[in-house]
């Protein structure tokens, strides 16, 4: 169905306040017209535009690079508990969240600090520790793009961005909306939500949405368990016919009990990695052990719009939390297999407070006599943390893996209570940013973006001063990053595109944490893509489908000298090259088809592991933990108006665990399937199994652990609206 679609802008209001911004829209859009063709709600999302894919609203079908939507009603259908479940839905993406790294993500070849998450268009800087998985109900939407794309977001994004976008304020309905859930190891739920408007009339308009969602779970590992909180508040206030402004609120408050780390890899070490299936719910931590995260976010977004062509947007962010960690965490078996040596306790705690500010304007007109549509503003954040590690290496026992007393944390030897400061690293940010697409032709378009970065980085030690741990230190960084890209339009339903973009990465990937040993000798690591694709629709609409080919190069990884393994260099290169394939069809009234594929080659093309005081080249060698294949399948037919039955598999090659690759986690396919039954227009019931056929398999691997994912479940879900 045509639609013409007209985004709110941003406000001049806070202008004059604005010490600008990195942020997220509202759920208006920039003040832009699109026309084009409306998506359904389910299958590949052409035509529903992006807040992450480009600044100017454009729609993955506009955009010259792989942009991939997972919406709201996705989200529910496939039974995506938290963010990371949701991520399965987009080509080649992995991810896990072993705690000492539970925003871990592999995409394109890359991982860790090389993918930038971002919590509506935000990055706090340190993503692969902060991005732990949210339960799904306070969010909208999840949009990813591939490939380098610091240009949008900022240094980082080698592999690609992920963008996870909350539900805001709407003026469409009014609506109450609630859930529970129950499943197998005492899993729950219990959600509810509601969008009002406060006032009608003439005058000041207001509009208000509440989201609230309580989960816990015994856990499917032995004594862990988790209990977590989300609320997400909003205020849209329409002032007048231009101006409007967006409050929201924000809150996570996550309590992981002895949490599980890993299951221990049988020896002989090498070649495929394998865990005792008998022992695959043992919990190695101390009875004590404790995860902990408590987050806030404030957010006001100001739009004003000057007229149909021009408009503003200003967002002005605050994001505070508290990390903690009290563990024993890596766990390895003795050379007969018979028991397990339980090392490595750290006692750690995370401040972090993130203040920031983007001033965006948007139009729309006219350049050299062809339509062209502008996007140019200003971002600024002021990111401080403050670290309390106390950790002790080395082994503290050795116990029967069939019966074993956990033990409590302050028992372990050498360790006591206390928090004692290491560093505080502050990291500022300027940048100013461009964005334009250029009409070329009728059916030719032309997409620029370049972005430029002034990166202060401060550091104070309250630690032991020497020469490897100065009291200060300081370091800039001014990465300049862009994208050009071609669209071309066969049909008004089929496409091809043509992309290069290129991305920078500060030295050891994460500036909130960089020590001094890991920044002295580095500067910017450097990435570019390119990539050519197609996005079309076909059998009249039914279904739709995008291809992608890529090759991406970083190059100035640290890598050890050859000469002398003891010392680094910022010589080091690795690349990717994959292709990614995504389709939905109808395939009749009644049954959806959705798929995607994804294959990747990816190697060190220069880089040198220092092992026992000796350089050993890892040229051509796979980096860990990323899949060489991933596939993915959901089918949902529906039997009548009132019953649905569906069915879904995810496959997974093998990963190495170490970059000598001599250690790899097996391939896996899991299965799922639902019955859902449709009680009136408002209330439905759904029943899930997930891992149908039990697979033991592991979603993230170290040296000597696998990190195994649930065994089955079953759940039983009641959803209704009024």
């Amino acid at each position: 169905m045509p639609y013409s679609y007209r985004l709110s802008g941003c406000a001049a209001l806070l202008c004059a306040l604005s010490f600008n911004a990195v942020a997220e829209a509202p759920l208006t859009l920039p003040d832009l017209r699109i026309n084009g063709r409306a998506d359904a709600e389910d299958g590949v999302l052409l035509d529903t535009p992006s807040q992450t894919g480009s600044r100017l609203g454009l729609t993955p079908r506009e955009t010259p690079a792989s942009v991939n939507i997972v919406n709201r009603q996705q989200i529910q259908q496939r039974g995506a508990q938290t963010t990371q479940d949701v991520l399965n839905g987009v080509p080649g993406m992995t991810a896990a969240s072993p705690p000492g790294s539970a925003g871990s993500v592999a995409y394109r070849g890359f991982s860790g600090a090389q993918i930038t998450q971002l919590f509506n268009g935000i990055s706090v800087q340190y993503d692969s520790i902060a991005a732990r998985p949210v339960d799904s109900w306070i969010y909208d939407r999840v949009e990813a793009v591939g490939g380098p794309s610091s240009f949008l977001f900022g240094a980082g994004a080698v592999g690609g961005s992920i963008n996870y976008i909350t539900k805001l304020a709407s003026r469409d309905e009014n609506f109450n909306e609630g859930r529970i859930k129950y499943g197998s190891y005492d899993s729950s739920e219990t959600s509810f939500g509601f969008n009002h408007a406060l006032n009608d009339g003439d005058g000041i308009r207001n509009y208000a949405r509440l989201d609230f969602s309580h989960s816990k779970s015994n856990g499917y590992v032995d004594r862990e368990e988790r209990d977590a909180w989300t609320v997400a508040f909003s205020l849209l206030t329409d002032i007048n016919d231009q101006l409007s402004h967006t409050l929201a609120v924000e809150y996570q408050n996550e309590t992981v009990d002895s949490p599980y780390w890993g299951s221990p890899v049988l020896n002989p070490l090498g070649g495929e990695m394998k865990v005792d299936e008998s022992r695959r719910f043992e919990n190695y931590n101390v009875e004590d052990g404790r995860y902990e995260q408590r987050v806030r976010w404030l957010r006001s977004i100001t739009d004003y719009r000057f007229n149909d062509n021009t408009s503003l947007r200003n967002t002005l962010y605050h994001y505070n939390t508290e990390r903690n960690f009290r563990n024993l965490e890596t766990y390895a078996y003795n050379a007969d297999n018979s028991r397990v040596n339980r090392s490595n306790a750290l006692l750690q705690r995370h401040d972090q407070e993130l203040n920031g500010n983007r001033f965006e304007l948007l139009h729309e007109g006219q350049l050299f006599g062809l339509n062209s549509q502008w996007s140019a503003g200003l971002d600024y954040s002021h990111n401080v943390q403050m670290s309390y590690p106390r950790s002790i290496t080395g082994i503290f026992d050795s116990v029967d893996p069939a019966t074993f007393e956990p033990g409590h944390f302050y028992d372990l030897n050498g360790m006591v209570p206390g928090y004692q400061k290491n560093r505080e690293n502050t990291v500022d940010t300027w940048a100013a940013f461009v964005e334009n697409r250029l009409q070329l032709t009728e059916r030719l378009s032309l997409l620029t973006g370049l972005r430029y970065d002034h990166i202060d980085l401060d550091v104070h030690n309250y630690r032991t001063v020497d020469a490897n741990n100065p009291l200060d230190f300081q370091r800039s960084y001014e990465p300049t990053t862009g994208r050009i890209g071609l669209v071309y339009e066969l049909t008004p339903a089929a496409n091809v595109y043509v992309q290069y973009s290129t991305a920078a990465d500060p030295p050891s990937g994460m500036l909130s944490t960089a020590s001094f040993a890991s920044v002295r000798d580095f500067d910017l690591s450097t990435g570019k893509q390119l990539e050519v694709g197609s996005k079309f629709s076909f059998l009249d609409g039914r279904g739709a489908a995008t291809v992608a080919a890529y090759h991406i190069e970083r190059k100035n990884l640290a890598t050890a000298d050859a000469a002398n393994p003891s010392v680094t260099q910022p010589v080091g290169k690795q690349s990717s090259r994959g292709v990614e394939v995504a389709a939905s069809l109808h395939v009749t009234p009644k049954l959806l088809a959705e798929g995607n594929f994804a294959y990747v080659d990816a190697q060190y093309d220069e880089f040198n592991e220092n092992v026992g005081g000796r350089s050993i080249s890892r040229k051509g060698n796979t980096p860990t933990n990323i899949p060489e294949r991933v596939a993915n399948l959901w089918l949902t037919y529906d039997i009548d108006p009132s019953w649905q039955v569906g069915a879904d598999s995810r496959y997974v090659s093998s990963v190495y665990a170490d970059a000598a690759n001599t250690r790899y986690a097996p391939s896996y396919t899991i299965f799922g399937a639902f019955l859902g039954f449709k009680v009136d227009d408002d209330t439905r019931i759904t029943a899930r199994v997930r891992n149908l056929t039990d697979e033991v398999y592991a979603r993230w691997t170290s040296a000597s652990m696998l990190y195994l994912g649930a065994p089955r479940t079953l759940e039983l879900a009641v959803q209704t609206r009024f």
